[in-house]
């Protein structure tokens, strides 16, 4: 397979050690789990079945001694998306495995504005999200492996400015 016909399915597939993915936007909410947003905002109780096949996915890495985690660069007060990404989403990817952490950016200019939403697997290859204005997927572009270590920076300097998710939701979230 050459690099131009890799997929973001095919990095999740082949992955050996870690995939990180750094999310930068308020909202998602055109982007899936949209009837479960919908219920969030209706004040309905989270499924049970919630992110299931995610969750599964993420066990099935996880298990295997895979590291799944993520940043999102935020800032207060949250957007209702944000209330049910972190308080539905993330707490139920946790008990698959994935980690999360928060770099809050209400007090500062964040370190990487301008930085598109990424997954980078293995520090060696990256995939650029695409969304539009009113969160819409709109697709990921997998870039040529020279650009990886421009996202590993990202990573890096993401990472550095985090803080683990938990403790950042006690004192700021639900």
């Amino acid at each position: 397979m050459t690099t131009s016909s890799r997929t973001l399915g095919d990095l999740f597939d082949t992955f050996e050690r870690e995939a990180f993915r750094l999310e930068t936007l308020d909202d998602y909410s055109q982007s899936g789990n949209v009837d479960a947003y919908q219920a969030f905002l209706a004040g309905q109780p989270q499924p049970d079945d919630y992110n299931a096949g995610w969750v599964e996915e993420l066990r099935s890495h996880t298990r295997k001694g895979k590291r799944i985690h993520r940043v999102h660069v935020v800032s207060r007060p949250l957007t209702d998306y944000l209330r049910f990404e972190l308080g539905w989403g993330y707490q139920k990817n946790m008990t698959g495995g994935e980690e999360f952490s928060i770099l809050d950016a209400t007090n500062h200019p964040g370190p990487l504005s301008g930085v598109p939403d990424f997954w980078l697997f293995d520090s060696e290859s990256v995939a650029v999200m695409n969304y539009d204005g009113a969160g819409k997927f709109l697709g990921s572009e997998v870039l040529p492996p020279g650009r990886a270590a421009e996202f590993t920076r990202y990573r890096d300097v993401a990472l550095t400015h985090a803080e683990p998710f938990t403790a950042w939701w006690a004192a700021h979230g639900g």
